[in-house]
């Protein structure tokens, strides 16, 4: 007899829901700290695009060289760890996304961290009782095996063209010689969001040099990270993950201050990026492809765009009251499925194709031009299994980048350390990522095991959803992604609308106002036209709040022979090509 999961998780999907923390009402660690305009970038022959000025820069030398995307990507990631210490860096993991222009070949891997062999379910319970996430995400406990240089270096040996070491020189030498801290960096230390940054030595001394955090314009170095990244140029990953760094690593793991945590030499050692076939969807007369779990964001982002395939959304008006809804809406069914289905697929069965199934969508998007209810329930795709779902906080402290090269290769790539500055701990000039917190801190509800709970050498969810775009004729048409921790799901799918139904050019749709349901509240960017739409939700049986939605788009489109590029006016990225 065929297992009714509707029936059978409904109750429990309800009480999961209703008792969830009403996370969109909490202050999110990474907020705005300025809105820029920025223009349209163009260029002919390759460009690139990320959160920092230095890094463009760094991706945009080597672009210039010949070098390939992956090559400028690995020369970007290694400046970002060092200028936007607050959201990645080789202390945590990513997802990329490779496009082999000559071979129309899409890969992807999966570069995210790893549960120590010794963690499970009960990591986050002391004397039976849960640890509150405030409590928790801070010292050791939380750090997952890194997995940022792993997945370089494989990304390297596969679609690398410029020799490894040269890579490494834009980051070493700016390490060394010093850069200026951005009013970024300066507001979001001033928010003091983190405690670990001043209850752990090594942190304070760095973000506190003389017992006041550091100010914008401030010159910094960092030695201790350009002596790790000569050692990494000239010895590979292996310098990270074995030798002086690995110990140093797991001393600082085990032995914090606050919760010591259960990562090991071995564990280290064992760590390995996973290459894994993209998800992809046809929306309108594209190809949509994002990455397979653990990324639950590419999952959601292709539900919502299949949810909304058969409504009209090109007529609607961008910013009305009628987009709102029926995106918001389409985004509670996907969180909702999200919540029970997504996680490693290593570790728990993720009914994919159920969940992009056009007919299981279609069912479900009977629902989508209902007024404002309850909680949205998981539906029951197939392939499914009774499972409870999952309550993971996942804040906004990740970055992402965008890369075409000469060749047309191309890659999006997004990566993160979860909180602002990870868990606050620090090694060789690097932070350590608080990922395990990105589990379920509680693995049971309700009699169900949740999918996304702790396991040893599992990998937590993540709402990362690193993006490309095909036409039919099977060429790349656009690049996106996001930071903002589950809101990801949101600013990305809302992205992807703006360029694919309503015809906006990358830097229009990169600063549309923003709107975010995950299946608890609406929320709308505050200081945006969304503002006067409050009256009119309302009626559809909202009760809409209004507050800072801090995305980061960065998006390259191609037109033709031309390249256009775009970078979120909420941070402090660019756009470099030529």
């Amino acid at each position: 007899m065929k297992l009714n999961l509707s029936l059978l998780c409904r109750a429990l999907c309800l009480s999961a829901v209703l008792h969830q923390p009403l996370l969109a009402a909490q202050q999110d660690p990474e907020a705005t700290t300025s809105i820029e305009h920025k223009k349209l970038v163009t260029s002919s022959h390759y460009m690139a695009t990320a959160a920092n000025p230095l890094a463009v820069e760094a991706g945009r030398q080597i672009l210039a060289k010949g070098g390939s995307a992956v090559d400028a990507a690995i020369a970007m990631q290694l400046m970002l760890g060092l200028v936007e210490p607050q959201s990645s860096g080789i202390g945590g993991g990513l997802f990329l996304l490779h496009f082999d222009a000559d071979k129309k070949q899409l890969s992807s891997i999966d570069g995210r961290e790893t549960a120590p062999q010794q963690a499970g379910p009960d990591l986050f319970r002391l004397n039976g009782q849960l640890q509150p996430w405030r409590e928790a995400f801070v010292g050791g406990k939380s750090v997952g095996v890194p997995g940022v240089m792993k997945a370089l270096e494989l990304a390297h040996q596969r679609h690398g063209k410029l020799p490894w070491a040269s890579l490494f020189d834009a980051a070493i030498q700016t390490a060394e010689q010093g850069f200026v801290v951005s009013p970024r960096l300066a507001g979001l230390l001033a928010a003091n969001w983190n405690p670990g940054l001043t209850n752990f030595a090594a942190s304070k001394a760095y973000f506190q040099p003389d017992g006041q955090w550091l100010q914008a314009g401030q010159r910094l170095k960092n030695p201790a990270y350009a002596t790790l990244l000569r050692r990494l140029a000239k010895e590979g990953s292996a310098a990270f993950y074995q030798g002086d760094n690995a110990k140093a690593l797991v001393a600082t793991v085990q032995q914090a201050a606050i919760n010591p945590g259960l990562l090991t030499a071995q564990d280290l050692q064992a760590y390995r990026p996973v290459e894994r076939d993209a998800i992809c969807m046809a929306y309108r007369l594209y190809k949509v492809c994002s990455m397979a779990p653990p990324s639950s964001g590419g999952l959601a982002v292709l539900q919502i765009l299949g949810l909304l395939s058969s409504q009209p959304v090109a007529r609607l008006k961008p910013n009305s009251v009628e987009a709102v809804h029926l995106i918001s809406q389409a985004a509670k069914l996907a969180f909702a499925d999200r919540e029970r289905f997504a996680a490693d697929p290593d570790f728990v069965k993720v009914p994919v194709q159920g969940l992009l199934n056009p007919a299981y969508l279609k069912q479900r998007a009977a629902q989508l031009t209902s007024p404002e209810g309850p909680a949205a329930v998981a539906g029951e795709p197939e392939g499914a299994e009774p499972l409870a779902p999952s309550q993971a906080i996942e804040f906004a402290n990740t970055s992402h980048l965008s890369v075409v090269d000469r060749a047309g290769n191309a890659v999006s790539m997004t990566t993160s350390i979860e909180n602002a500055f990870g868990s606050g701990l620090m090694v060789n000039g690097y932070l350590l990522n608080n990922q395990l917190t990105d589990f379920s801190l509680d693995a049971r509800l309700n009699g169900f095991w949740v999918a996304n709970r702790v396991q040893g050498g599992k990998r937590p969810r993540s709402s990362m959803a690193p993006v490309m775009v095909f036409d039919q004729q099977g060429q790349l048409k656009y690049i996106t992604g996001s930071p903002g921790g589950s809101r990801i799901i949101n600013y990305v799918a809302q992205n992807l609308i703006a360029v694919l139904d309503w015809g906006m050019d990358p830097a229009q749709a990169a600063a549309l106002p923003r709107f975010s349901h995950r299946n608890d509240m609406l929320v709308l960017e505050q200081g945006t036209v969304l503002e006067q739409l409050v009256p009119a939700l309302k009626e559809l049986g909202y009760q809409p709040k209004l507050a800072d939605l801090n995305s980061g788009i960065h998006a390259i489109e191609r037109q033709g022979a031309v390249l256009r590029g775009a970078a979120d006016p909420r941070r402090e990225g660019t756009v470099a090509g030529d």
